[in-house]
């Protein structure tokens, strides 16, 4: 049989094909047959001559680990990957450090309390795959080596990132356990539905897409308990709530609203179905197949409740959502170019002013008017039917994102514990990598953000590893890898994007026009990474990471400065409404790093809410920072919290973009792959030490190895010995100035001998209390036994005597009854032979006697 091998193919990426000759060097075709049974001659590159990559054997075909494939290549991983997947039905594969998960489309029983419990305590590579084994490393490295933990979760939009972030939180909450008597561990977990509710919607590739970055942290106390958490969220897409594409929704929590309606408590909210309304109707797919709104909303709302929002306030939260969406129903008729109204007593209007406790009057003028404030005097201005709509669809997003910021104080209050945090497990789930028909500034931010997380992935994976070997002097060999650090200057150093974006938000009369020729000025033809589309003068490229992304300026310049009318702003301030006020009080403070810090959360918007006669202050240049640079600040934070624990990686493959359950696109899973690092990390995992100890670490974790007279003053010298006793093969491990450096799998070997070790330690510990505690048990049985059997004898006894005077006396009775009745019969016998005799006598004499 001749090898097999794998060849390029424009529809399924890789093919498999059998050589049907040897290969000779110098020969510049194969001759190849493919598995349906074609012949083909493949011809070599005349300049690399690089052959095919080699099929791994069916005996490996399926592995946990891509890392342990014979041979590691993309098509050996794309197959191994498709296999588990198609034929068993395993979403999750390990590839080294990085867990991959490839989304089902389908829901799997993996995830019940009896598979959390199976891998509680359990080595990462003792059983298959999961995301429970990921959480239990986290929790077990967070234990051990007493540092905060972080797991990444990433990945296309649609590729299961929510999910992935959800369930790792449930194995926390189910093994840890609460160290209070309020369930922490269940608010932990209510927080999924209300924030899903309130910050994930419908787009064209996933029917529940988070559109905003979460991260939070689940704390523990000394005994690694759960005891609160706390959330961070960044960039919520504010633009949703005005504008949904064809075939996407707005927030689930508008549609939940909508769909219980017909409620009692609702009825003064006055709504009616989802296509009434503007905001709800625009992308024209109000029902998601296989989800209940109403039943959802009862599930919203029972969290809330779970989580300390009162039914007053969650009434409140619903009154403000239902004014959002009246809101958009408000219409304008224009007067003339510059200047518009509302018409008389207008319905929508007069339902947004009645539910938010405001002056129809009031809120129905600064709608359509504006005022300018001068040096001297103040101006209202008239404002044109386009600018009247603008105003009316930043002021609902405006209340929407503080309405959202305030339910995550609310969430995070919930979850604050007076007890001190001794440590914490983050989880990020964040937006992924997106590319649409049309690409605006929420893509933008969000693929900034990918690349922001994809360095620090590289700077973990890659060059730490490396710069750790080279301060170590371990022996290695650099490996090239993809830095995209070039791509993140072009968004972020100075005289970057945002840096441009920012400078063309002070300019009296910038325009995304003038903004997009800045762009080309400053960087095209300069920056490799930056294209400039051939048929637009209103667009731009950035080769990202993952992909070329051609970006729209339109609207860049309104969502970057982010603006609400002031006079707006005072008019809901004015409101009767208790909860509305509320929402708008943290706008009256200044934003510093240390409170940003401390809260967890950073504000992505702020309205600039200035009086006409103030001196300029901190707090309204703290107002004036635009949603970029807050983004930026915020995205920043962030990576210092990530890079200040130990991460865990899973990345989230979208096998199809149809939703189809176990359907496996191969083009779209290997565009992932390249992109995530995936591949990269099989390289290295495969050819570098991927596990290291500090050498007191190593006395200290396996010192129960080591015998007295192994252990010397010299701790370094001590694991040496020790080492070269356990582990034979010296390839497998390399001793560096500070660390001891193991490749895959040694660690898991070493722990297996510690396991084994103290396993052998509990067994004769058992083994000698278990036996003193038989003999106690024996030796009570014992007395306890004699003592039955000297009654049970005694009672034998005398049962055996009365058993020998009954029988003696029957054996008398017999006697004397049988010598009565031998008697009785011998006396008959007697008197009947005397009878005879006397009668024969007499016979015989009488005889005699007449012979005579």
């Amino acid at each position: 049989q001749y090898a097999r091998v794998w060849i390029p193919d424009p529809e399924e990426v890789w093919k498999s094909a059998e050589l049907l000759k040897d290969y000779k060097p110098g020969d510049k075709v194969l001759q190849l047959r493919l598995e349906e049974g074609k012949d083909l001659e493949y011809c070599l590159d005349p300049k690399t001559k690089e052959l095919p990559p080699l099929r791994n054997p069916d005996i490996l075909v399926g592995e946990n680990d891509l890392t342990a494939l014979s041979y590691l290549h993309e098509p050996a991983v794309l197959h191994n990957l498709k296999v588990r997947f198609i034929d068993s039905k395993l979403i999750y594969t390990y590839c080294g450090i990085v867990l991959v998960a490839i989304n089902p489309y389908e829901q799997l029983p993996i995830y019940g309390e009896d598979i959390i419990n199976a891998y509680s305590g359990q080595n990462m590579g003792d059983m298959d795959p999961h995301i429970f084994a990921v959480a239990e490393e986290a929790y077990k490295q967070m234990a051990r080596d007493e540092r905060n933990q972080s797991i990444i979760v990433s990945g296309e939009s649609g590729a299961g990132k929510t999910v992935s972030a959800k369930y790792a939180m449930r194995y926390f909450a189910t093994v840890s356990g609460s160290a209070s008597e309020a369930n922490v561990e269940e608010k932990v977990l209510a927080s999924n539905p209300i924030m899903e509710s309130i910050g994930n919607a419908k787009t064209t590739r996933n029917d529940n897409s988070s559109r905003f970055g979460k991260y939070i942290e689940i704390g523990f106390d000394k005994r690694y308990r759960i005891i609160g958490a706390n959330m961070r969220t960044y960039l919520l897409e504010k633009s949703r709530v005005v504008f949904q594409a064809e075939e996407e929704r707005n927030y689930h929590i508008f549609y939940q609203l909508c769909a219980s309606a017909a409620l009692p408590e609702f009825k003064t909210l006055r709504l009616e179905n989802a296509n009434y309304f503007h905001y709800t109707k625009q992308g024209g797919s109000p029902v998601i197949d296989g989800i209940d709104d109403a039943k959802e909303m009862v599930n919203t709302r029972q969290a809330c409740t779970l989580l300390g929002i009162s039914d007053s306030y969650q009434m409140g939260i619903f009154r403000i959502l239902a004014g959002i969406l009246h809101l958009g129903n408000v219409e304008f008729a224009s007067r003339d170019a510059d200047s518009c109204t509302i018409p008389p007593k207008h319905e929508p209007l007069t339902i947004f002013c009645d539910l938010m406790g405001v002056e129809y009057e009031e809120m129905a003028h600064w709608l359509c008017h504006r005022k300018l404030a001068t040096a001297t005097e103040t101006y209202i201005k008239p404002i044109s039917k386009l600018h009247a709509i603008n105003a009316r669809d930043a002021l609902a997003k405006h209340i929407y994102a503080n309405l959202f910021n305030w339910i995550v104080d609310h969430v995070n209050k919930a979850l604050h514990s007076a007890v001190k945090q001794h440590s914490f497990i983050g989880v990020l789930d964040i937006y992924g990598f997106e590319t649409f028909e049309i690409n605006s500034f929420e893509q933008f931010c969000i693929n900034y953000a990918n690349e922001k997380l994809q360095q620090q992935f590289n700077m973990h994976v890659f060059k730490l590893e490396q710069e750790e070997y080279m301060k170590e002097q371990i022996p290695w060999t650099l490996i090239d890898f993809y830095d995209n650090q070039p791509c993140i200057n072009l968004i972020e150093a100075k005289m970057g994007i945002l840096d441009l974006l920012d400078e063309e938000c002070k300019m009296p009369k910038g325009s995304d026009d003038t903004w997009a020729q800045k762009l080309y000025n400053t960087h095209l033809n300069k920056c490799a990474l930056f294209e400039k589309p051939r048929l637009s003068n209103k667009a731009f490229i950035i080769q990202h990471f993952a992909d070329k992304v051609e970006y729209q300026c339109e609207g860049f310049l309104e969502k970057n400065k982010d603006t609400v009318y002031e006079e707006q702003i005072k008019v809901l301030k004015s409101s009767k409404f208790k909860l509305l006020p509320e929402l708008f009080q943290d706008e009256e403070k200044v934003l510093s790093p240390t409170s940003a810090t401390s809260s967890g959360r950073v504000p992505l918007s702020r309205t600039v809410v200035k009086p006409a006669k103030t001196r300029p202050s901190q707090t309204s240049k703290e107002h004036k920072k635009t949603v970029g640079h807050q983004f930026r600040n915020s995205l920043h934070l962030l990576m210092e919290t990530l890079n200040a624990t130990t991460p865990h990686y899973v990345r989230c493959i979208k096998p199809n973009d149809f939703k189809f359950p176990f359907t496996f696109d191969e083009k779209r899973a290997v565009q992932q792959l390249r992109a995530c690092g995936v591949l990269e990390t099989i390289r290295i995992s495969a050819a570098g030490f991927p596990s290291r100890w500090t050498y007191q670490e190593f006395f200290s974790r396996y010192r129960v190895l080591m015998k007295q007279r192994d252990v010397l003053s010299d701790r370094k010298q001590t694991c040496k010995n020790v080492l070269e006793k356990l582990i034979l093969d010296k390839d497998k491990y390399q001793f560096g100035k500070t660390k001891i450096f193991f490749r895959a799998g040694q660690v898991a070997y070493l722990e297996k001998i510690r396991a084994d070790k103290l396993r052998a330690a509990c067994i004769r510990i058992q083994k000698t209390i278990r036996g003193w505690l038989m003999r106690k048990k024996y030796m009570r049985m014992r007395k306890a036994a004699i003592t039955i059997q000297r009654y049970v004898r005694g009672y034998q006894a005398r049962c055996y005597a009365k058993f020998l005077r009954r029988t003696r006396a029957a054996i008398t009775i017999q006697k004397f009854q049988r010598m009565y009745v031998v008697h009785k019969r011998y006396q008959c016998m007697r008197a009947a032979t005397i009878a005879l005799q006397a009668l024969l006598r007499g016979y015989m004499a009488r005889n005699k006697y007449q012979m005579v």
